[in-house]
């Protein structure tokens, strides 16, 4: 299933990025969610976040949606809102 969404992750990302050699998924099993890092280069990542963060909250939303039984929800972080969250 894993692979499944993080090929999903892929199929939506990359035509919207310059710098897909740069593009990398990290996958972090937590207790409520398998959240899935996206390492992008610093250019690109104001391009997935979109205006009012409208491109990734539509991201985000078929991603959550994805489910199997017995399954967590997906969850999608940028690596930009991991350091964010570091300085705080």
């Amino acid at each position: 299933m894993t692979e499944q969404i993080e090929s999903l992750i892929r199929t939506i990302v990359e035509p919207l990025i310059d710098h897909p050699e740069e593009f990398q998924i990290e996958l972090h099993d937590t207790e409520e969610f398998m959240e899935y890092h996206l390492i992008l280069h610093p250019d690109d990542v104001g391009r997935i976040i979109g205006r009012k963060g409208r491109v990734i909250r539509a991201i985000r939303t078929i991603v959550y949606s994805v489910r199997l039984r017995d399954q967590k929800r997906s969850r999608i972080v940028i690596a930009d809102d991991l350091n964010e969250n570091e300085e705080e």
